[in-house]
């Protein structure tokens, strides 16, 4: 299955799993804001800054709740877990990062401006 197929899994989320997994008390939200976290084209998401104990906790498990979703998803798609996190990561990368918060398609990490971000070529 190739991640363009991956893609329209999406749609099976609903908007209860997704917002179930974007944040738990603000504190990511807060971590997106200041630039210490981001998003990945792998579908989770990362440290840009060495976290806090409490960022560290509060990102694991938004990544947890992710992971679950993804792997139930790919269960019920005849897919790979690695194939939905992709597929969630484009998404991610192309719809959640407002300008000026930081994501990674593969390189380094970068801080989105006003352009549409550039997706990584298995974005489709």
């Amino acid at each position: 299955m190739k991640i363009l197929i991956a893609g329209g899994l999406l749609v099976a989320m609903g908007g209860a799993g997704v917002a179930l997994a974007q944040n738990d008390d603000g504190v990511v939200a807060s971590a997106r804001a200041s630039g210490d976290v981001g998003e990945q084209a792998d579908g989770y998401l990362g440290f840009v800054t060495a976290p806090s104990s409490a960022v560290k906790s509060a990102v694991d498990a938004v990544n947890i709740k992710r992971r679950a979703i993804y792997t139930d998803i790919a269960a019920k798609q005849n897919a790979t877990v690695q194939e939905v996190a992709a597929a969630r990561g484009c998404d991610q990368l192309a719809k959640r990062v407002a300008p000026g918060q930081k994501y990674r398609t593969g390189g380094g990490w970068q801080t989105r401006g006003a352009a549409p971000i550039d997706l990584p070529a298995i974005c489709g």
